[in-house]
C-alpha cells in the first residue's frame, strides 16, 4: 500500500517538528520545508497527498507557494497561519486552499482536518466504473468520473473541493443547499466555522464560470438560505 506523504512548510522548526510528531503517530511520512522555496521544490519532486503551509515565510510566501503547487496538483492544501482575520482567511481561500486554521492551534484539531481531507482525496483518487452520465447546463458540462469540467469546450481548472461543490449543487437543480449543508456534504465533517469557506469556494466557483459577464447565473444565491443550481 502507498504510504500517505504530507508536506509541512513553515519556517518556525518547533511548529513545524510538533506537527510532524503528531502526523508520524497517524503513520504519515513527513516533508518538511522551512520556506517557501523549499516547499515548491518539495511538492514538485516528490509524491505529496497533502500540505500544510505557513503564509509568512522566507523567499517565498504561502501565497506564491500555493499559486506555483496548484499549477500542477490538485492535493488538498491547509493554510496554518498567525493571519486571524476573515480577509486573511478568505484571501487564502481565494488562492486556492482548501481549509484554513490560525495559530495558536490545537493539534488534535488539525490532525482530524488532514484525515478528513486524505479521505475525501483518497476516495476520489481511487479509479471508478461508475459510468456517471455528464451533467450539462448553460455551456458547462461535468464528467463526474473523470472529474474534468469544460466551458464551452474549453477545460477549466477547479481545486477538489470547488469540483465538488459543483457537482453537489449541478446534481440537484434547483434544490437549495444551506452553507451547512454543502460543508457537510463536501467535507464529510463536523460543521467547523464554514459559513466563509463555503462563500469564498462559490465565489471562486462563479469567478472561474465567468458569471461576472454572464446574465444566467448557474449558482444563484437564495438570500438568507443558501445556494442552488440554476442549471
Amino acid at each position: 500500500m502507498k504510504r500517505i506523504t504530507i508536506l509541512i512548510a513553515d519556517d518556525e522548526a518547533e511548529i513545524a517538528d510538533l506537527i510532524e510528531l503528531h502526523l508520524k503517530k497517524e503513520g504519515y511520512d513527513v516533508l518538511k520545508a522551512a520556506d517557501g522555496q523549499e516547499a515548491v521544490q518539495a511538492a514538485q519532486t516528490h509524491s505529496v497527498d497533502l500540505a500544510i503551509l505557513d503564509i509568512m515565510m522566507p523567499k517565498l510566501d504561502g501565497y506564491e507557494v500555493i499559486r506555483q503547487i496548484r499549477e500542477q496538483h490538485h492535493m488538498p492544501i491547509i493554510f496554518l497561519s498567525a493571519k486571524t482575520s476573515d480577509l486573511d482567511k478568505i484571501a487564502g481561500l481565494v488562492r486556492g486552499a482548501d481549509d484554513y486554521m490560525t495559530k495558536p492551534f490545537n493539534p488534535m484539531e488539525l490532525i482530524a482536518r488532514v484525515n478528513a481531507h486524505l479521505r475525501r482525496y483518497m476516495q476520489m483518487s481511487q479509479p471508478t466504473t461508475s459510468g456517471k452520465p455528464a451533467l450539462e447546463a448553460g455551456g458547462v458540462i461535468i464528467y463526474p468520473d473523470q472529474r474534468i469540467v469544460t466551458l464551452y469546450g474549453e477545460t477549466i481548472e477547479l481545486t477538489p473541493k470547488e469540483f465538488d461543490i459543483l457537482h453537489l449543487l449541478a446534481s440537484y437543480p434547483k434544490k437549495v443547499f444551506s452553507t451547512e449543508n454543502i460543508f457537510q456534504h463536501v467535507w464529510g465533517e463536523a460543521y467547523f466555522e464554514t459559513s466563509n469557506t463555503v462563500m469564498v469556494h462559490i465565489r471562486t466557483l462563479r469567478k472561474k464560470l465567468h458569471e461576472d459577464t454572464n446574465k444566467n447565473k448557474l449558482i444563484k444565491t437564495v438570500w438568507g438560505v443558501g445556494y442552488t443550481f440554476n442549471g
